[in-house]
């Protein structure tokens, strides 16, 4: 790893853990790679386990249109989910250990086996699920998120900041294309769409997931969660707010805002 790479992970650490955003990195670096960019996030990743956080899975994120053209971004990108990310229904969120909170109703899922290499088939992948949940994801850019790039987003874990899962269901939930997810603020709808949002599939975006890291030598375990990505675009997230995200057939994921 460049030293400069090291760096940029330590400046994002740092405006993690003190709040306090920091210039784009591609306004530092404009002919960065995103192999560079995720050589900075997974830094930053081991800078947070060496604090005593553990990795819990992944996340994909700019997997929808509507994403994509609220942040000008044409390709997906993937972040870490560490284990103080994961907020439970019984716990509020605080928004003043975030930067610049934005929430998306999304699909989840947990493996039940390894899943690599670029030969791995769309079946395997199905059968690797072994739970399916509605999700809540945080997003937070510690760029804030004017003028935000690809690499930039990349090299800030995707965005990722804080998320809630909802109860399971066993296995893969089939035809999650058809799924309609409603996602209310205050009990008042705010925003919906349907699975096939997620790249035509969310099962789409796993598989994206496992070439993508493949590429990087490496691939998802047994045990991992996934968020597949938002079916909607992003909305702003206030103190004091509830918020749902709900769907015919899989229970409602809920996250309180302090």
């Amino acid at each position: 790893m460049k030293q400069w790479e090291q760096v940029e992970a330590r400046r994002l650490r740092r405006a993690e853990t003190t709040r306090e955003p920091v210039t784009l990195l591609s306004h530092r670096y404009p002919t960065i790679s995103l192999d560079d960019a995720y050589r900075i996030q997974w830094h930053g990743a081991a800078l947070r386990v060496a604090d005593g956080a553990r990795v819990v899975g992944h996340k994909v994120g700019l997997t929808s249109a509507a994403m994509q053209e609220q942040f000008g971004i044409d390709q997906p990108d993937s972040g870490l989910l560490l284990d103080y990310m994961a907020i439970t229904e019984d716990r509020a969120l605080e928004p003043g250990d975030l930067v610049a909170p934005r929430v998306e109703g999304e699909l989840a899922f947990r493996l039940g086996a390894d899943l690599s290499g670029t030969d791995v088939s769309e079946s395997t992948i199905r059968d690797a699920v072994a739970e399916t949940f509605l999700a809540l994801e945080v997003i937070d850019s510690r760029y804030g998120f004017e003028g935000l790039t690809l690499a930039d987003s990349v090299a800030d874990n995707a965005a990722c900041g804080r998320f809630a899962l909802g109860a399971s269901l066993p296995g893969l939930v089939p035809e999650l294309g058809g799924e309609h997810l409603t996602l209310t603020v205050d009990g008042t709808v705010a925003a919906s769409g349907f699975g096939r949002a997620i790249l035509g599939d969310p099962i789409h975006s796993v598989a994206w997931l496992v070439h993508w890291l493949t590429d990087f030598g490496t691939g998802l375990r047994a045990g991992d969660i996934v968020l597949a990505g938002a079916v909607h675009a992003s909305l702003p997230l206030g103190a004091g707010q509830t918020v749902a995200v709900s769907s015919p057939r899989l229970p409602q994921a809920v996250l309180h805002v302090a």
